[in-house]
């Protein structure tokens, strides 16, 4: 199987990518796919880009940064949306108020004899 990636074409990889453009939009502009893109920048150790879906901790007043809960105030896209950011339960997502909203023990089953 032929490569497509010419020596030309990497370049303009390259440039596009130090450019900051996204992937889907270096793929548009060089006529590739998207993940074409990221297995050529992985593979020529661009500089890995921050994830989109990932933000960075919140930061608490003491300065210290450490996993903060996430559940949701308000709607995604509306003015004040925002997630609770008190510290969590250990092991769990949530501070220990909404923890004990979000994590509610199943009721007993009582065995019936036959």
């Amino acid at each position: 199987m032929d490569s497509i990636w010419t020596a030309e074409l990497v370049d303009q990889l390259s440039a596009l990518w130090q450019q900051g453009l996204s992937t889907a939009e270096i793929g548009r502009k060089l006529g590739i796919s998207k993940n074409a893109v990221v297995g050529k920048a992985h593979r020529l150790m661009l500089t890995p880009r921050p994830s989109p879906l990932k933000s960075p901790p919140i930061r608490h007043a003491a300065g210290k940064a450490g996993p903060t809960c996430s559940w949701p105030h308000g709607h995604p896209g509306q003015p004040g949306f925002r997630f609770c950011g008190k510290r969590v339960v250990p092991g769990k997502p949530y501070c220990p108020e909404h923890a004990a909203m979000a994590y509610i023990q199943p009721k007993e089953r009582k065995v019936q004899a036959a």
